[in-house]
């Protein structure tokens, strides 16, 4: 009986009914996309994040560089051997430790022993200066006056009258031409590459490392990097006069990578003049919510070292994708709320309006014998269809929305603060580092997750109740006497 007077009611009114389920549809909808964007936004947060981090990295060690002695300026500089010919090609490498200062590699392990540390991985971040070219040698010459002449002796030592004097030697020609490139190299532990630098890259191109390859002078290079110099699978360059072999060409998972080169740990330690050192090390955590907990017990057993997290990092993201992620977060949100309220209370008032029209029916209800939680349950009921409408409407409106932006993908472009160094953020730089400005453009997405629809449910099954409960208290209170005023 209920089911069939229910259907019947809603038939009958079908233009309030959907005037109640498009003012919840649209509320529904405003969350369902601000949900969804600022998913987006969190997804193009961690791109971004994964860029400066390897894959799995929650936090890094490093330590900051000391400042350089007392007339030591701590830029590079080359020494070339002279040489009597007068066209010489010279070439020279300078590599040295890139980011902050040396760590002991014995730390990795100490820091692996740590609470709430699942893994610790070293890698050392270098910095190749190549610099090859040549020195042309000028050629002294000499001019001599042919003649000589008197003079009153002004300017002349002594006085003298007269004197004959050959003009000074001048150099000709000669001169130098040199080429200067430099590229970042990035020493990673071969047994553990599922975290650090190389985690966030993917070989497209032959072959990764492999566990017995620890001192073997092979290589992996950045795609980017292997376009530039013509590098494929096979071919062979040198790093001051070491000979590796290229093995792998990696693409990175997200945006671009820093490192153009990727070499055995203990090869880049031969390299850098770093034996048993890393300049950074990468930590995961057991627990991503005891990452706090896990930087302050590294922060106060291993003294002298700076930890950064991604909380950190993502402080130091600025730009579009900054701006937009603050106003999904904020202003999105509670524009959602305002507008959800609204709604509600919309449709509660539209019910407790059409309660009032219906008082002859729902008074000779009454007179025929109803009680009181009948009607009240008549009303909630049809609110709760009408709810259930708008929650399906307002999800179909959402998920269009997420779609569109989805399919739009704009771009958003984020400055982070980066100190230049391989590997990424903190793992290549380091605070004793000048930082420079390194941006990224990020395609925006909103996907739709199941507890975003299971939210809009909810929304509706609230908004319904909400306005049932209204309009059910109104209709609670109407007595048959009401009814036959009506009539009269």
């Amino acid at each position: 009986m209920f089911g069939i007077y229910l259907k019947r009611e809603l038939g009958r009114r079908k233009k309030a009914a959907l005037v109640i389920a498009l003012g919840l549809a649209l509320g529904i909808a405003l969350v369902i996309t601000v949900n969804s964007v600022s998913a987006g936004m969190t997804q193009a947060q961690d791109k971004v994040l994964k860029s400066l981090y390897g894959l799995g990295t929650d936090m890094t060690v490093t330590k900051a560089r000391t400042a350089p002695t007392s007339g030591s300026s701590g830029g590079p500089n080359f020494k070339f051997d002279a040489k009597s010919s007068s066209s010489s090609t010279q070439s020279s490498d300078r590599v040295q430790t890139q980011g902050g200062q040396a760590l002991k590699s014995s730390l990795v392990t100490k820091v692996a022993d740590q609470t709430g540390v699942e893994s610790a991985v070293g890698a050392l971040s270098l910095n190749v200066t190549k610099v090859d070219g040549s020195f042309t040698q000028g050629k002294a010459k000499s001019s001599t006056s042919g003649s000589s002449s008197s003079t009153s002796g002004q300017g002349q030592p002594g006085g003298s009258g007269s004197s004959s004097s050959g003009g000074a030697p001048q150099v000709q020609g000669g001169g130098a031409n040199f080429n200067v490139n430099s590229y970042s190299v990035v020493g990673v532990d071969v047994a553990h590459q599922g975290l650090g630098p190389l985690s966030t890259m993917k070989v497209t191109s032959g072959k990764t490392f492999t566990s017995a390859q620890t001192s073997s002078k092979v290589a992996v290079v950045s795609k980017s990097y292997a376009k530039e110099k013509k590098y494929k699978v096979g071919s062979t360059f040198k790093i001051s006069s070491t000979k590796f072999t290229v093995i792998g060409i990696a693409t990175p998972d997200s945006s671009e990578s820093d490192t153009d080169v990727f070499v055995p740990l203990k090869v880049a330690q031969t390299l850098g003049d770093a034996k048993n050192q890393v300049t950074t090390i990468y930590v995961k955590a057991t627990d991503s919510k005891q990452i706090s907990a896990v930087k302050k017990a590294i922060t106060a057993n291993i003294s002298g070292t700076t930890v950064t997290t991604s909380a950190d990092l993502a402080s130091t993201v600025s730009g579009s994708l900054s701006t937009a992620s603050s106003l999904a977060t904020s202003v999105g949100k509670w524009l959602s709320i305002a507008v959800l309220v609204a709604a509600f209370l919309v449709a509660a008032l539209l019910t407790s309006s059409a309660v009032s029209r219906r008082v002859r029916e729902f008074g000779t209800l009454k007179a025929l014998g109803w009680p009181s939680r009948n009607v009240t349950r008549q009303v909630v009921g049809e609110s709760m269809v009408n709810g259930l409408i708008g929650g399906a409407l307002g999800i179909a409106l959402g998920v269009g929305a997420a779609y569109a932006v989805t399919a739009i993908s704009p771009k958003l472009t984020a400055q982070v603060g980066s100190t230049g160094g391989a590997g990424g953020g903190p793992g290549g730089g380091g605070p004793g580092q000048q930082a420079s400005q390194n941006t990224l453009e990020i395609a925006l997405s909103a996907p739709v997750s199941l507890t975003t629809i299971a939210l809009a449910v909810g929304l509706a099954v609230t908004g319904g109740l909400i306005a049932g409960a209204m309009g059910g208290w109104r209709a609670s209170r109407m007595r048959p006497a009401d009814a036959l005023r009506s009539v009269a």
